[in-house]
C-alpha cells in the first residue's frame, strides 16, 4: 500500500471487556482509501461492538482507535459528516414519513458541511422516490435499509461503516445497494461492513476480516484465503491421447500456464469455494 496515503481507519491492540467478559482481545485493523473489507465471524464474536468502538460509543480498556486521522472519542461534530453509519437497529421515530426523517438528518449535516443532498436527490439515488411520504414503520426491513443507507451518504462519507446492511433485502434490492456500495467507493471513499453472506462478501470485497473470540484470525482478500485454507482447486483436462486426467493445485492459474503449452482439450477448473475456506478457519480456530 503506498506510503503517501493515510488509512481512513487505523486499530491497533484494541481490547474491550464487559466485566470479565473479553469481547475484543486484542485487534488490529488498517482500511484504505477506495477499499471495501468485510468483516465476517460468527454472532456473538464481537463484530458489532468493534463498529462501536469504531465509533467511540463504547470506551476502550486498551489500544487506539483511529478514523480519517481523528481519534472518534475526541472528534468534532463537524468530523460526523464524513463518517455514514449504517446499523442492524435504529431508535427513532417510527411515525415519521421517510422525507420527514431525511430532512431531520439533512439539517444535522448542514451545520457540518455545505455539500449534501437534497432529500429528492437521496431518494432518487436509492429509487424510493415514491416511498418518501410512508412512515417509517410501514417499510418492509429491506426498504428501511435502503433508506438508512440514502440517510449515511447524503453527504457524501469518505467513510462508511456498515452493520449487515443488505439484512432482508430482496434479490433485486440487495443488487441495487451492491451497485451504490460499489459507486460509493468508486469516490475513493472507505467501506467497512459486516457481513454473514460470503456470497455478497466474495462480489463486494476486495479484503476479508474473519473474526472469533474478539480476535481478527485471518486477513486477505478471497483468494488469498481461498489458498491459505483449501486444498486447492480440481483441474481437469483430455490430453493429447484422449485421456482425462485430473489434479489438484493449490495454484491453478500457474498449473494452467504450464498446461496450456501443451495441446489439450476439455480443460475445467473447480475451484474451492470461499464458504469452504470459511469453514476451514472456523474449525481451525476451534481446535
Amino acid at each position: 500500500m503506498s506510503t503517501k496515503l493515510k488509512p481512513s481507519i487505523r486499530v491497533e491492540g484494541l481490547r474491550f471487556s464487559f466485566g470479565s467478559h473479553v469481547v475484543l482481545d486484542g485487534v488490529d485493523l488498517e482500511l484504505w482509501p477506495g477499499e471495501v473489507v468485510c468483516l465476517l465471524g460468527p454472532n456473538g464474536v464481537g463484530k458489532t461492538t468493534l463498529i462501536e468502538s469504531l465509533l467511540g460509543i463504547l470506551p476502550k480498556n486498551e489500544g487506539s482507535v483511529e478514523l480519517l486521522g481523528c481519534d472518534p472519542r475526541k472528534a468534532p461534530s463537524r468530523f460526523w459528516a464524513q463518517v455514514g453509519l449504517v446499523q442492524q437497529n435504529w431508535s427513532d421515530h417510527n411515525k415519521w414519513r421517510v422525507k420527514d426523517h431525511l430532512e431531520w438528518i439533512r439539517a444535522q449535516l448542514c451545520t457540518a458541511t455545505d455539500r449534501v443532498m437534497t432529500v429528492r436527490d437521496a431518494l432518487n439515488r436509492v429509487g424510493l422516490v415514491e416511498k418518501s411520504t410512508t412512515r417509517l414503520s410501514q417499510l418492509s426491513g429491506g426498504q428501511r435499509r435502503i433508506v438508512d443507507f440514502a440517510a449515511a451518504t447524503m453527504a457524501y462519507p469518505q467513510l462508511l461503516l456498515l452493520d449487515e446492511p443488505s439484512t432482508g433485502l430482496d434479490p433485486q434490492a440487495k443488487s441495487r445497494l451492491h451497485d451504490l456500495i460499489l459507486e460509493h467507493t468508486d469516490k475513493s471513499a472507505s467501506i467497512l461492513m459486516t457481513t454473514h453472506d460470503l456470497a455478497e462478501a466474495e462480489h463486494l470485497a476486495d479484503r476479508l476480516l474473519i473474526m472469533s473470540r474478539g480476535k481478527i484470525i485471518a486477513d486477505g482478500t478471497v483468494p488469498e484465503l481461498r489458498r491459505r485454507f483449501n486444498s486447492g482447486a480440481e483441474i481437469m483436462w483430455t490430453d493429447t491421447n484422449g485421456t482425462r486426467q485430473v489434479h489438484v493445485s493449490q495454484n491453478p492459474e500457474e498449473f494452467v500456464r504450464r498446461l496450456m503449452q501443451e495441446e489439450i482439450t476439455e480443460l475445467s477448473i473447480n475451484r474451492t469455494s470461499l464458504e469452504s475456506a470459511y469453514l476451514n478457519i472456523m474449525r481451525e480456530e476451534s481446535r
